[in-house]
């Protein structure tokens, strides 16, 4: 499977690329057009905030749902939103077929960045940050392209499969290729959730959750929840946060000359403003 992207390209020198991964039922095109709408405090979207950066929306593929009659772009099919874990096993088969995909996209643009997969920030949101959070456990980078990559960033996020190990989780999936003996990637990789409270459709429990297990797999996660937003992002103060994480975890590090991930103490926050 090939995956088609759209891109929004730097409006200064290129330094880093973010591939984002849209949610259930959105594209591409809307989802970076509505990005825009939500802005930090001084008013600039992320993309906006990061004029060195390269933009890549990755399109999910169309799939008949089978629950119902529909047919949804979704990057993997889920049988009941209400509880993720019934019948679980449907979305192994949509995440098998696309991590792989979007595996290529990253290694795609960290060969436009001399090889540097550590300036390529990988996020979604919804649906698409799960599906994020998947290609992250299954993600082998090599010594001299940084180890890492520069950033994970999940927005309303949940995680598949969740109450397994790191390599069960790799066996339900069962990749042929690519898949790391190690927890290297997930490690090294700085990590910021967010997620709001009021969040109707991926409950605020399935975000803390998620946050738990990366932290058990040894990863590095910043927190955030917020009171309101819904099942979006939190403006502007999600922004702000996202923006700072960007700025100190990728852009100051690059500034100093950094290669490799300090260690970091985890970080929770609840912003009530």
């Amino acid at each position: 499977m090939e995956i088609p992207c759209i891109t929004t390209q730097p409006s200064a020198p290129h330094t880093h690329t973010v591939v984002f991964l849209h949610g259930r039922g959105d594209n591409p095109r809307r989802f970076a057009a509505t990005l825009e709408w939500s802005v930090d405090s001084r008013g600039r979207s992320l993309i906006e905030a990061f004029p060195s950066f390269r933009w890549v929306f990755p399109e999910a593929p169309m799939r008949k749902c089978a629950s119902a009659p529909q047919t949804w772009p979704q990057w993997f099919d889920v049988w009941n939103v209400r509880d993720f874990a019934e019948r679980e096993e449907l979305q192994a088969i949509g995440l098998r077929e696309v991590i792989p995909a979007i595996r290529r996209i990253l290694a795609r643009e960290a060969a436009l960045l001399s090889g540097r997969w550590d300036r390529v920030v990988l996020a979604g949101i919804s649906m698409g940050a799960a599906t994020s959070v998947h290609t992250l456990f299954n993600l082998d980078i090599p010594a001299e392209g940084g180890g890492r990559l520069a950033a994970f960033i999940g927005f309303s996020c949940r995680c598949p499969f969740a109450g397994r190990s790191l390599a069960e989780m790799r066996r339900v999936l069962a990749l042929e290729e690519g898949v790391p003996d190690h927890a290297d990637v997930l490690r090294n990789t700085p990590v910021l959730l967010e997620h709001c409270v009021d969040d109707p459709l991926v409950l605020i429990q399935n975000g803390r959750r998620l946050r738990d297990i990366l932290r058990e797999f040894g990863a590095q996660v910043e927190w955030k929840e917020y009171p309101s937003g819904g099942h979006w992002f939190n403006s502007p103060a999600g922004m702000d946060d996202a923006v700072d994480f960007l700025t100190r975890h990728v852009l100051a590090r690059d500034n100093a000359g950094e290669s490799s991930t300090r260690p970091q103490t985890p970080s929770d926050a609840m912003i009530v403003s």
